[in-house]
Order: structure tokens, then sequence, then C-alpha cells
């Protein structure tokens, strides 16, 4: 919605999918109840990054919301939007950093240039889950290896409100209230499920 300014930012990982990064069958209803969810928002745009899994997500969605506009954007895509320098790197990620390859400043500036409080009213970002943790970050102002350990379910619900003059507001976090137990907490390996 947009109100003196006022700019929202839905972010929404993709559905669940599999190893070959298709829509699973819990993915497409994920999807389905995110865009029942937003049906009442009037969202302007909806960015999707290229791969399967976020294309078809943002497909099955975008039929929900009146108008907007549907955008293949590589900037909404899965890639690593900063990488620390070794030595700013918590011990418990050090494996994880040393496997995730470089980063890529372009995509992660034009990101931010995109998504962050610019615009014409509310858009949607159908995206993976490390943009969205980059996102956040950038909102509440942390370091930038803090977008580390930030993880976020399958068609989970993040909002960020951008105000002139006020620094953002995080109004959604990783909510699933959309979602029924059973198809909530994918994305998040089973020893972090409760």
């Amino acid at each position: 919605m947009r109100d003196h300014g006022r700019v929202d930012l839905y972010l929404a990982r993709h559905g669940e999918a599999d190893v070959e990064g298709r829509l699973t069958e819990t993915g497409a209803r994920q999807a389905a109840l995110l865009g029942q969810r937003l049906r009442s928002v009037s969202l302007v745009r909806v960015h999707h990054g290229p791969l399967e899994r976020a294309a078809r997500t943002a497909a099955i969605v975008a039929p929900n919301l009146d108008g907007a506009e549907v955008v293949e954007d590589d900037a909404a895509g899965d890639y690593v939007p900063y990488v620390p320098h070794p030595n700013d790197v918590p011990p418990a990620f050090a494996g994880f950093v040393d496997a995730i390859g470089p980063a890529s400043p372009d995509l992660t500036a034009a990101a931010e240039d995109r998504f962050t409080g610019t615009g014409e009213g509310a858009s949607l970002v159908v995206t993976h889950n490390f943009l969205i943790a980059w996102l956040v970050r950038a909102a509440l102002g942390a370091p930038p290896d803090r977008w580390l350990g930030l993880n976020f379910c399958n068609a989970a619900l993040t909002l960020i409100r951008y105000t002139p003059g006020r620094p953002p507001s995080i109004l959604l976090y990783n909510n699933q209230s959309h979602l029924p137990e059973p198809l909530r907490w994918t994305g998040f390996p089973p020893a972090l499920r409760p």
C-alpha cells in the first residue's frame, strides 16, 4: 500500500521444491495459500527470480493479485549477496561460507536499488532465502555478515515498510499464518523443526 510516500515490500521465499528445483505438490499448495493471503493487498508488481521454483510460485500467486504486473528479474534470483572476510565469519558459519562460492555484488546492488523503498506502491518479491536475509539485514542496519544465520520458510511472508524520513520497519518476519501446520517449517533442515 502507498501512503504519503510509504512503500511496502513483501518478500516471500518460493514454495517447497524438489532437488531438481521444481515445486513439489506441497510447494504448489503453499504458493496457492500465499496468493490467497495476499489477495486483499494492492500490489503493483511481482518480481521473481529466473529459476523455476520462484517463477512457478509467482505464477501461482499472481492470479490472486488484481492486475499486478509480473516481472522476471535477475536481481530476485538465487545468489550469494555478500561473502564476509574469513576473519569476520562466526565459527559456526565458517564451513558454510567456504562452500557457498563468490558473492554477486552487481546483483546485490541491483536488488537494493529496485526493491528497497523506491517505486510506486507495494510490491512482492518471490525469491530465495539469501536475498530475503540480505534485505532484512539491510532494513535493520545490521553489519553485512549478519545475513548469515537468517533463514526463511518456504512461502513465508516478510514485510518491510519504507517511510520517508524514518528507518525501515519490519512488520512481518517469516510469517506462516496462512499455511496449515503440515505445510510449515519447510526450508529448514529437519533438526531445526519443532
